[in-house]
């Protein structure tokens, strides 16, 4: 497994739907103040917005701490306790060049290494195409993260779906409704990005939470979600752009193959946004045939399929 990404919970085996999800929000599971006030957080902020003045801040959901009951359990499977957050205290504290510091200090203070940190929760999905493939994106220079790298698709939940306003209270965010929007903010993040419609899309199952140790240890809810087109279909509708087509330069699918109980990354394929002959618009040189990068094969290779992925069907070379 890639050495950046912690595994924090695992789902059961198939993952599990919307109901069996519950979030329960409280000013007890927000970040502890800086050490020493947050004007450091305003200083990098302010910073940032001059490098990038795109950016804007917005309310987000912050994730403290999950629990699975048994399996068998009566009433949901897991339970996220939540506070909130924002956008702003993220690249201030999970991205700040203090934040090694920071969780070294939140485990002396407060004996939790995440205390200081903004954490705001994120979503990215596995989108697995009708023909058996794996949806990538690779991130355009106008993101604030990973930049130029390649990444699934996701984004986060946003508390202003379910209350308007930049300062959302704890006790307006009904835990049921929240994990809802948990749940729909994964499809709508893959309609704004790959520009698929929303009826092309099954409903997505949580696999677990992962925390991302290059962003400080934010954590990010991952997702299945089936899509009915083919990837020949789901390129040209991204190649015909969407809401939020700036975030990213290209699409890449890789080929899934189950070998042993484990699902494998074998073949990729790959276009560039504009470009419309994929021999002209490959992000490798030989796409279609070259075996996916190793950075994406081995990040699912110790992935057992019954205990993440449901498996996919069996694919000839």
């Amino acid at each position: 497994m890639d050495p950046e990404v912690s595994l924090l919970l695992q789902c059961p085996p198939g993952g599990l739907p919307e109901e069996q999800v519950r979030a329960e929000l409280s000013p007890a599971y927000d970040r502890r103040p800086l050490p020493g006030g947050d004007k450091a957080i305003t200083a990098i902020w302010e910073s940032r917005l001059r490098a990038q003045p795109w950016l804007f801040d917005a309310p987000k959901f912050r994730l403290h701490s999950a629990t699975l009951v048994p399996t068998g359990s009566p009433g949901p499977q897991l339970l996220l306790h939540l506070g909130l957050t924002s956008y702003r205290d993220f690249l201030g504290t999970n991205w700040a060049s203090s934040a090694a510091w920071l969780r070294q200090q939140g485990a002396t203070d407060w004996g939790d290494k995440q205390a200081y940190l903004a954490d705001p929760l994120g979503v990215g999905a596995a989108l697995a195409t009708a023909d058996g493939f794996l949806v990538f994106l690779r991130r355009s220079g106008q993101v604030a993260e990973a930049p130029g790298l390649v990444d699934v698709p996701g984004g986060h939940p946003e508390p202003k779906a379910l209350c308007p306003g930049d300062s959302p209270l704890h006790k307006d965010l009904p835990g049921e409704l929240v994990a809802h929007e948990l749940f729909s903010s994964v499809l709508q993040e893959i309609c704004d990005e790959v520009n698929l419609p929303l009826l092309t899309l099954s409903r997505p199952l949580l696999l677990g939470i992962a925390r991302n140790e290059t962003s400080a240890g934010r954590a990010s809810a991952e997702f299945y979600v089936q899509c009915s087109l083919s990837s020949e279909q789901v390129r040209k509708h991204y190649m015909s752009g969407g809401p939020e087509a700036h975030e990213s330069t290209g699409i890449i699918f890789v080929e899934t193959q189950v070998r042993s109980g484990k699902v494998c990354l074998l073949w990729t394929k790959s276009w560039a946004q504009g470009l419309q002959k994929p021999g002209d618009a490959c992000l490798s040189p030989r796409a279609g045939s070259e075996r996916a990068p190793e950075s994406l094969r081995a990040s699912l290779r110790s992935h057992k399929a019954p205990l993440g992925f449901p498996q996919p069907k069996e694919r000839g070379h």
